[in-house]
């Protein structure tokens, strides 16, 4: 495998050791994990406009409290 070098700040690498799983896991592994954390919890443009639309509703006051919520469907809140 090819490798190259990087610079980073000391307190970057202090935070990439912290999230190491176990002792002797690569920084290259670490960073990896980190990526694709990242694209798996990316959202797609259908759920951005979901939440767009969402916001404008409640921006136009277009929302019911939660009690009201909680007895159409039946639950009880604590």
């Amino acid at each position: 495998m090819e490798k190259t070098t990087i610079q980073i700040n000391f307190e970057t690498l202090e935070r990439l050791k912290s999230l190491k799983n176990f002792e002797r896991q690569s920084y290259d592994e670490v960073l990896n994990g980190l990526i694709d954390n990242c694209e798996e919890n990316s959202l797609s443009e259908e759920e951005i406009e979901d939440i767009k639309i969402a916001l404008e509703n409640v921006k136009r006051g277009k929302v019911k409290p939660i009690e009201q919520v909680a007895r159409e469907l039946g639950i009880i809140l604590r």
